[in-house]
């Protein structure tokens, strides 16, 4: 082989490489809200297209609730989201990041805006960012699947639109853990990869002391800021599981391409909107979701996206964190 023929061949293995890892954002994981953020092997766009039907279309305005927002907002008729733009279901780029988001949370927030007659400014945020700037007021409110726990009810308010929660998932193939984690002394000796700022990763460290306890060798915790990082690394064998959200593990895991298998439920969680301390938008907010849930749109948009099963009866502000 000559040395331009050589060159030529060096060149298209890496780009072929670089396509390939190009592709894996497509599955990636974000985050649970339930906090966060929450993943690989190289698939197209193709892999997870957005529904194609609108349950949001049909949305109207209902004055009742749009009267519950405050003058100002109504007269501006806009409002400022932080989104973080992560994973299916609840929020990703079907067709790349120069075109519209779509997702669950999407959806929700969407319709929620045209219950109360205004329009959404949305903007994208990595989700550890987002509560933190609702604080500064660069946010009216916050969409990222973010789980309510006591922590963030004391400098957070929320108001509650599905319930979904903490999982684990691994590759597919793996040996080392076979069955639902009920306790997260099955993952000592092992590295277990997660969102930054998420509640898995306060769970994990919260409790990292259980291996020790039990004479066990203890678990390591690897952070990414990224979703796609976080499944590039499960697939590359830097990280034995990864713990994310129910929903998206689940959904990832349903598609063949991704070679992961999810482990099943560890911890539910309320999910909602989220709102600097002692917002005026909140009573607006549940009136909204709660009309979505009487009209049937909430439901539409729920099985849309394959989360029936996280539905609620009714949207709460700031309910406990569940046990």
């Amino acid at each position: 082989m000559n040395i331009r023929t050589l060159r030529t061949h060096t060149l298209r293995t890496r780009l072929r490489g670089t396509a390939a890892l190009a592709l894996l954002p497509l599955l990636a994981l974000t985050a649970c809200g339930s906090g966060d953020t929450g993943g690989t092997a190289a698939v197209g766009a193709e892999a997870s297209p957005a529904p194609t039907d609108d349950p949001v279309a049909t949305v109207r305005k209902v004055d009742s609730a749009a009267a519950l927002l405050p003058a100002d907002v109504r007269k501006a008729g806009k409002l400022r989201v932080g989104s973080s733009i992560g994973f299916p279901p609840g929020a990703y780029y079907p067709n790349g990041t120069d075109k519209a988001p779509a997702g669950q949370d999407i959806d929700l927030a969407d319709a929620v805006a045209k219950v109360l007659g205004i329009g959404l400014e949305r903007q994208d945020a990595s989700f550890e960012a987002i509560l933190p700037a609702l604080g500064s007021g660069k946010y009216d409110f916050g969409t990222g699947n973010f789980g309510v726990t006591a922590e963030r009810l004391k400098t957070i308010d929320f108001v509650t639109y599905i319930n979904d929660g903490q999982g684990f998932a691994v590759k597919k193939g793996n040996t080392a853990l076979k069955s639902k984690i009920t306790d997260l002394t099955q993952l000592c000796g092992l590295t277990i990869g997660t969102g930054a700022g998420t509640t898995f990763e306060a769970t994990l460290t919260a409790q990292k002391g259980v291996c020790a306890k039990a004479g066990k060798k203890p678990y390591d915790v690897k952070v990414y800021s990224e979703n796609a990082a976080t499944l590039t690394a499960l697939q590359q064998g830097r990280i034995d599981v990864i713990m994310s959200t129910i929903n998206g593990l689940r959904h990832q895991a349903a598609q063949p391409a991704s070679q992961t298998t999810f482990l099943g439920e560890y911890h539910r969680l309320d999910v909602g909107f989220a709102f600097k301390k002692g917002s005026p938008l909140t009573k607006a907010f549940q009136a909204a979701v709660n009309e979505l849930i009487r009209n049937g749109t909430y439901a539409r948009i729920l099985a849309k996206w394959g989360t029936s099963a996280s539905a609620i009866e009714t949207s709460r502000v700031n309910p406990p964190e569940q046990a």
